[in-house]
Formats: structure tokens, C-alpha cells, sequence
């Protein structure tokens, strides 16, 4: 095992409405995901210390990016985020390791800056109750 840097991230993709999976990579300019546990408190009054189960697994992601309406882009990608509900497959890959999951994404947000720059910022969230896992 040797200690990485976050450079290089060789898939991020994500499926359209129509199931069809769009690298979008080249579009995202930071992205945040997290893989929470859920945990139940379980202390009883004869301890002095907090005692938890674990409790069911989480996924959520964030991307952001440049807007890019091109043919199979992440706008192609996100812009049927209102109008549709549908699972979509988001797929990380960095150092040979790869996260699979079923999203579904709640918000495809628009920036028009002030220096004219514009973003868009997607957050998804697990979809069908399978834990994530790395491959």
C-alpha cells in the first residue's frame, strides 16, 4: 500500500434518464462522496462510557462542475434531474479502485458567477439499499 494523491481519478460517470452511462470526468471539477453508518445508541445506565450498534450503510455524492451542453455531457446528463425519477448508476474510479452505486440525484443547481463563469452542482444519494462497497 502506498499513500496517494487525489490526481488522476481515471472514471466518473454517471447514467442519463435513458440508463446510458456518460463519462462526464472531463466536465467535474471537485466532487465530495461520503459512505456513512447509521448507529443506535444503546448505553444503559450501568455504564459510563457510550455503547452503539452499527446500523445501516450510506452513500452520498456532490459534483460539481463546468456547464457543458455537448452531446452526452454531464447538462445532458442533469438536466432531466426535475423531470424525471430514475436511478442512475455513478461509477468512481481512482488507483484501480472502483465505487458503484445507485444514485438518485435531487438537485441540478445552476451558478451564473459574477466573473461569468458557469457551474452546476449535483447532489445524489443511494438509491436501492445496497451496501456500498469498493471493488
Amino acid at each position: 500500500m502506498a499513500k496517494e494523491s487525489g490526481l488522476a481519478w481515471t472514471t466518473l460517470s454517471v447514467d442519463d434518464s435513458a440508463g446510458t452511462v456518460r463519462a462526464i470526468i472531463n466536465d467535474i471539477t471537485n466532487f465530495e462522496f461520503a459512505t456513512p453508518r447509521a448507529v443506535q445508541d444503546v448505553t444503559g445506565v450501568d455504564k459510563s462510557a457510550m455503547e452503539r450498534l452499527l446500523l445501516l450503510a450510506d452513500f452520498s455524492i456532490t459534483l460539481n462542475g463546468v456547464f457543458n451542453d455537448a452531446a452526452g455531457q454531464s447538462h445532458d446528463v442533469f438536466k432531466t434531474v426535475p423531470s424525471t425519477s430514475v436511478n442512475r448508476t455513478v461509477t468512481l474510479t481512482h488507483s484501480g479502485q472502483t465505487l458503484p452505486n445507485e444514485c438518485l440525484f435531487t438537485d441540478y443547481a445552476l451558478t451564473r458567477a459574477a466573473d461569468g463563469s458557469l457551474t452546476f452542482q449535483a447532489p445524489g444519494v443511494l438509491a436501492n439499499g445496497t451496501v456500498p462497497t469498493w471493488a
